[in-house]
């Protein structure tokens, strides 16, 4: 199941904030719980999902309207209600199906974008809808070497593929953050090697040091190389041509843009 699969899903899910905690400085881990979660599939890797969050403001907010999937004609449609709420797309930390439970980290830059700052207040109680969406990783069994390339929205994506490869898979992560204390513990093959690019001090602008360690790679085997690159939008388009011209076939490669500098991360 890669990204695109996920418009084929159905079913919307009805959750709530049961805890929260700072993780790192730019990081804040929300549990969700209670209402649907308890049948919530567990697709594992990079799972992700639409979020529905409550409307900024105290403003009231119309769950109601959430579409069962979320296909063109449905956007549309759910768009045009002038008290929708916002909708993000997020990726499941850790999933706890015996407890019907899932953490959710969000990456915090004080007061920008709507989703961070809410994950910054979020209180106990508080209300949300997801819409699962599967996975975008697919495991390519032929695969020599796995690259995955990234920056901090990428963070949870490529903790949870590694955490869910095969013991006996090779390859290199490549995730770039605000600052070495936004490290996380890392559970993967012992065949990975993982390189975190902190930019602080650094005035390149975000995933300018991700695109570059990844042009100073050159697969060796590019024929059966699998990649994996997501963040801002650069990495995974000049990231892309870089190894296509280094000979790894597009198939092979997975690449989404989860925003762009300019518009809001979360």
């Amino acid at each position: 199941m890669g990204f695109d699969d996920g418009r084929k899903l159905k079913g919307v899910y009805a959750a709530e904030v049961l805890r929260a905690k700072q993780v790192t400085p730019h990081m804040v881990r929300l549990t969700f719980g209670r209402g649907d979660l308890e049948r919530l599939p567990q697709h594992g890797f990079d799972q992700w999902f639409r979020l529905f969050l409550p409307r900024p403001g105290g403003e009231a907010t119309n769950f109601d309207i959430v579409p069962e999937r979320l296909g063109m004609i449905d956007y549309l449609k759910f768009m045009t209600h002038g008290d929708r709420p916002p909708l993000r797309n997020y990726t499941v930390r850790e999933h706890r199906p015996d407890l019907g439970e899932i953490d959710v980290d969000f990456v915090v830059h004080g007061d920008l974008g709507i989703a961070g700052p809410w994950a910054a207040k979020a209180e106990p109680g508080e209300r949300v809808v997801l819409m699962d969406q599967g996975k975008g990783f697919d495991l390519a069994a032929d695969a020599s070497f796995h690259l995955l390339v990234g920056d901090e929205s990428a963070l949870p994506a490529i903790l949870g593929i590694l955490r869910d490869l095969p013991a006996t898979a090779r390859g290199l992560a490549i995730i770039e953050i605000p600052d070495m204390a936004d490290v996380q513990e890392v559970s993967g093959p012992a065949g990975f090697e993982v390189r975190w690019l902190p930019r602080k001090g650094s005035p390149d602008q975000p995933g300018a040091l991700a695109l570059a360690e990844l042009r100073s790679f050159t697969p060796e085997e590019p024929a059966t190389l699998s990649a994996y690159l997501v963040g801002e939008r650069t990495i995974p388009t000049e990231g892309r041509r870089h190894l296509v011209s280094a000979g790894v076939p597009k198939s092979r490669i997975t690449f989404v843009g989860y925003w762009r500098i300019g518009k809001a991360q979360a």
